[in-house]
């Protein structure tokens, strides 16, 4: 009796363990896909300028000049060009959609970039 009521217990925990490491994949999977990617703005370029991520995640732009503003504008896609983001500004944006987008800061045309979203 002694030994099928340790087995059962071993059956139990192993199947506990296992149902554990199930919700810590599907919660890292979801951390994941809602983590925040920085794009820093600095020296009038876009760091990175080419982004890959997963669809789901958003991007932050982060302006690191000293004194310059910056904005991102997905121009060629319809949508409206930023704010002006000062130093130590940022602004977020989540890409849900696969493709590649590319953009570039109103005031500084030859400031340029890419999202590619998988």
């Amino acid at each position: 009796m002694h030994k099928i009521l340790m087995l059962v217990l071993l059956v139990f925990s192993v199947q506990a363990c296992a149902n554990n490491q199930l919700e810590t994949d599907s919660t890292a999977a979801a951390q994941n896909a809602t983590e925040v990617v920085e794009v820093t703005m600095l020296k009038f370029k876009f760091i990175p300028e080419v982004l890959e991520i997963k669809s789901g995640q958003t991007v932050r732009w982060m302006n690191k000049e000293k004194r310059q503003y910056h904005s991102v504008w997905f121009e060629k896609y319809g949508e409206d060009e930023s704010d002006y983001l000062f130093p130590d500004e940022y602004l977020d944006k989540t890409f849900d959609k696969p493709g590649e987008y590319d953009y570039r800061c109103g005031p500084h045309p030859k400031m340029i970039g890419k999202i590619i979203v998988k």
